[in-house]
């Protein structure tokens, strides 16, 4: 049984390490360096910030962006954001 929840879990990190890894990296200003802005993805209804977030990151990585630096987020209910991307 111990190896097999092991296993379970070696399993479910590699997962997820590789859906990280074809996502868009959220970004700061300052770490934008030599990338250059390739125009701007925005969502609606997101339950909350991280949902938010991560609806921005699947936009940028559909629009083909490394990473992503969010401009503005709002609401309450149903949140709202933008974000700039950048490849």
């Amino acid at each position: 049984m111990k190896k097999y929840l092991t296993l379970l879990v070696l399993a479910g990190s590699l997962a997820s390490a590789s859906f990280y890894a074809w996502s868009a990296e959220s970004l700061s200003r300052s770490d934008t360096g030599q990338l250059r802005p390739a125009g701007t993805v925005s969502v609606n209804g997101a339950a909350n910030l991280d949902a938010l977030q991560s609806q921005l990151a699947e936009k940028a990585k559909d629009e083909g962006a490394s990473g992503f630096v969010v401009n503005s987020a709002g609401g309450e209910n149903r949140m709202f954001g933008t974000a700039t991307i950048y490849k």
